[in-house]
């Protein structure tokens, strides 16, 4: 296993904690302010750490990558990921909850998570347990 290989796998575990902090956040239905907050960071965290895991995979596969947009294209080409869109509107998303506090921000952010980036995370997470299975 090459050194970009065991890079890969640390980030899937980083990843992997902070999915499964986000799932944990998606299952309140009606989230206080702070819950919504928290399920918003969880979110942050998770894309964050979403996009460095397919830029070290796609380098572990001789890709060059030099942005968070880069990775996301890269990886909707190469069919690691589907949706690319909602891929880059996540990014844009994850950007916007990062540098301000709007609670009508916050609560259409939390919308767009539940129903258009968990789903997707999800996936990922699915589809990299089986890649560090193998």
């Amino acid at each position: 296993m090459s050194a970009n290989d065991i890079r890969w796998h640390q980030r899937f575990l980083q990843f992997e904690k902070a999915f499964l902090l986000l799932q944990e956040a998606i299952s309140i239905e009606k989230p206080s302010i702070v819950e919504r907050a928290g399920l918003i960071q969880f979110f942050e965290m998770a894309f964050e750490l979403s996009w460095k895991l397919l830029k070290d995979y796609e380098e572990a596969e001789g890709f060059i990558v030099k942005s968070p947009r880069d990775a996301i294209k890269q990886a909707f080409q190469a069919n690691i990921v589907s949706q690319g869109h909602d891929w880059l509107d996540g990014l844009e998303d994850r950007n916007l909850t990062t540098h301000t506090y709007n609670e009508q921000t916050a609560i259409d952010v939390e919308q767009k998570i539940r129903v258009k980036y968990f789903p997707r995370l999800q996936q990922l997470h699915q589809d990299f347990s089986v890649k560090v299975s193998d």
